[in-house]
C-alpha cells in the first residue's frame, strides 16, 4: 500500500469513518489524536447492541498457540489495557487470570501445549494445571475431564461494552465529529477514488479519506461476501445456583479444550456468568434474526453437565447471536481498496479482535496514513475467494 499524499501534506487530512465498534472507534481517537478532522457515524445506541464488541466480556489473552506475532501483539495490548485502568476513572480490564484445560495430556501440535511453550520461551511461567489442583483450587469444574492444561495469571477479561463507550467518549472530547442516529448508505466516488459517502438520513460526508469499520456488515456493502462474511455464534449468561463458586479466584477466565469444542468463558460479572463458543458458527446476513437455536441450547447443557456441574441446572437469563465479521484466514482486514482509492477497510476482526483494541487504532491510523503498520501482510486486502480455514489456533473446527 502506497500513499497518495506525502506526509508532510497530511497533517490536515479529512476522515469520514462509518462504524463505531472497536476497530471504528479506536481509529477515530488514534487519527483525531493525530491532528486529522474526524467525522465517525454509526446509527447507534451507542455502544450498539448488535455489534461483536459489545457484551459484558471478553477474553484479553496473548496466549496463541505457535503464532507468536499475536502474542507479541497481545503482551502490547495488555500493556495499553494497564495504561488505560491507570487513566481512566473506571478500571475495566481485569487481570483474573486464564485457565486452558486440556481433556487430555498436552502434546506437541496442541493450542495448550503450544501457547505454554511460545509463553516460556517469552519468559512468562505458567503453571501447570492438573486434575488435582483444579479439584482444589475451582471446584466448579469436573476435574476428571481436565487432565491437563496451564494457567496463566496476566490475562483476563475486558468489560467490552463499557470500552467502546469510553472510546467514543474520548473521541467525542477530542474533537471528533460524532453523527450518532446515521448509518452507512453508499460511497460517493469520482473517477476510481472514494470521496466520502452517503448516510441513511441523507446527508453527504465529503473527505480524503474514507474508513469503513462497519463490521459484520462490511462484505455486503462492498460486495465482498466471498471473502468477508458474518457467522453468527451463540452466547449464554446464566445465573449460578451458588454465586460463591464463580467468584474470580475461584472461577478465572478459561478455555475448555477449545481447539475441539470451542467453548469459553468468564467468572461472575453482574450476577452472571458468560459461557460462549468459539468455533465456525453458521453463516448468516446481519440483517437476519439473531436467535440462539434449541440446539445451541442442548450443547450448552450437554457440555456444562460434562465439564462444569455446578452450572449444569442454572438458569439462562440472556442469550444473544454474536455476529463475526468473518475472513477465510482468521486475519483481520485492515488495508486500502486497490481499485477504489481513498477507501479503506478495517474489520474481520474473525471473533478475536476486541482484545487488541489499545494497539488497534494507531494500526488503521498508520494504514491511513499509507504507513507500514504491524501485521500489514497478514491483514492485506485479499482477492481470492476461498472456503474457510481459518488459522486462528483456538478456533473450533467442530
Amino acid at each position: 500500500m502506497q500513499a497518495n499524499i506525502p506526509w508532510a501534506l497530511m497533517s490536515h487530512l479529512s476522515v469520514a469513518i462509518a462504524g463505531a465498534g472497536v476497530f471504528g472507534a479506536a481509529a477515530a481517537l488514534a487519527l483525531r489524536k493525530r491532528g486529522h478532522e474526524v467525522t465517525l457515524v454509526d446509527p447507534g445506541p451507542l455502544p450498539s447492541p448488535l455489534a461483536a464488541s459489545t457484551d459484558i466480556s471478553k477474553v484479553v489473552r496473548r496466549e496463541y498457540g505457535t503464532d507468536t506475532f499475536y502474542l507479541d501483539l497481545g503482551e502490547k495490548a495488555i500493556q495499553g489495557f494497564r495504561r488505560w485502568n491507570e487513566e481512566w476513572p473506571e478500571a475495566l480490564y481485569h487481570e483474573v487470570g486464564l485457565l486452558l484445560l486440556s481433556a487430555g495430556e498436552m502434546k506437541p501440535g496442541g493450542f495448550e501445549y503450544e501457547s505454554r511453550r511460545t509463553l516460556l520461551e517469552r519468559g512468562f511461567t505458567p503453571e501447570r494445571v492438573t486434575s488435582a489442583m483444579l479439584r482444589e483450587r475451582h471446584p466448579a469444574w469436573n476435574a476428571d475431564r481436565y487432565p491437563d492444561g496451564i494457567y496463566q495469571p496476566l490475562s483476563g477479561y475486558a468489560r467490552s461494552g463499557k470500552v467502546v463507550e469510553r472510546l467514543v467518549l474520548l473521541a467525542r472530547e477530542a474533537g471528533v465529529k460524532l453523527r450518532e442516529g446515521e448509518g452507512f448508505s453508499s460511497l460517493l466516488e469520482e473517477g476510481s477514488r472514494v470521496i466520502g459517502f452517503t448516510t441513511s438520513a441523507g446527508s453527504e460526508i465529503r473527505a480524503d479519506r474514507t474508513l469503513l469499520a462497519t463490521g459484520a456488515w462490511l462484505g455486503h456493502l462492498l460486495s465482498l461476501e466471498q471473502r468477508l462474511w458474518a457467522t453468527g455464534h451463540p452466547v449464554f449468561h446464566l445465573r449460578p445456583e451458588d454465586p460463591s463458586l464463580f467468584e474470580p479466584g475461584k472461577f478465572p477466565v478459561f478455555t475448555a479444550d477449545i481447539a475441539h469444542t470451542g467453548w469459553y468463558g468468564f467468572p461472575l460479572n453482574d450476577g452472571v456468568v458468560k459461557i460462549a463458543r468459539h468455533a465456525v458458527g453458521r453463516r448468516i446476513h446481519p440483517e437476519d434474526p439473531r436467535s440462539v437455536t434449541e440446539q445451541d441450547h442442548r450443547d450448552l447443557r450437554a457440555f456444562l453437565t460434562e465439564s462444569i456441574p455446578a452450572l449444569a441446572g442454572a438458569e439462562v437469563v440472556f442469550t444473544r447471536l454474536c455476529l463475526y465479521s468473518d475472513t477465510a484466514d482468521g486475519h483481520f482486514w485492515i488495508d486500502e481498496d486497490p481499485q477504489r482509492k481513498g477507501l479503506f477497510v478495517a474489520a474481520g476482526g474473525s471473533g478475536h479482535a476486541f482484545k487488541f483494541a489499545p494497539v488497534l487504532g494507531d494500526m488503521i491510523a498508520d494504514c491511513v496514513e499509507g504507513k507500514e503498520f504491524p501485521g500489514q501482510d497478514r491483514f492485506r486486502w485479499r482477492t481470492e475467494k476461498t472456503e474457510f480455514a481459518s488459522e486462528e489456533e483456538a478456533r473450533s473446527r467442530e
